[in-house]
């Protein structure tokens, strides 16, 4: 019996308990908020737009409501992170310059849904533009003309030249 209400007074489990209720929270919020966007911006281009960043404020949200349950945890860690993130930047290259070209796109409007643009050598009608990643409709290759041959692709937002 004690080791049951030693278990059910451990205070790691009253942290865990909080995170998994704040990103739940989160969730039902996020999920909320898009499904009357959907019912209240007509514009499909806006909408669109504000679903996606609805999308990375929860992820911000979440990450910020994780760091407040785990801050007595995270204090003794900070050399630990930093030299954590020095190597996670080195491995992870690629990955950030597609969330810097993201970053590029979504502020420079270099290119939007529905435009025809040559990415990576690949040419084609941009149906979506991701954090990492922005997916066509590609379009001749094999097929004469501007057709499209089928293929949908996803290309590294590292790589853009609108055509």
């Amino acid at each position: 019996m004690d080791v049951l209400k030693q278990w059910l007074f451990d205070p790691v489990l009253g942290q865990f308990i909080a995170a998994a209720a704040a990103v739940l929270v989160v969730v039902v919020i996020v999920r909320v908020t898009q499904r009357a966007l959907g019912r209240y911006v007509q514009n499909t281009e806006r909408r669109y737009h504000l679903r996606k960043l609805v999308s990375v404020g929860g992820y911000l949200l979440a990450i910020f409501m994780l760091s407040l349950v785990f801050s007595n945890r995270l204090s003794g860690l900070t050399v630990a992170f930093g030299v954590a993130g020095a190597g996670i930047a080195f491995a992870l290259q690629e990955v950030i310059a597609s969330v810097a070209g993201w970053i590029a796109l979504s502020f420079g409007r270099f290119y939007r849904t529905g435009d025809r643009v040559q990415l990576g050598g690949i040419k084609g009608d941009v149906i979506d533009i991701g954090v990492l990643r922005s997916t066509l409709m590609e379009c001749g290759g094999w097929i004469n003309g501007d057709l499209y041959n089928g293929r949908i692709v996803r290309v590294a937002n590292k790589f853009g030249k609108k055509d």
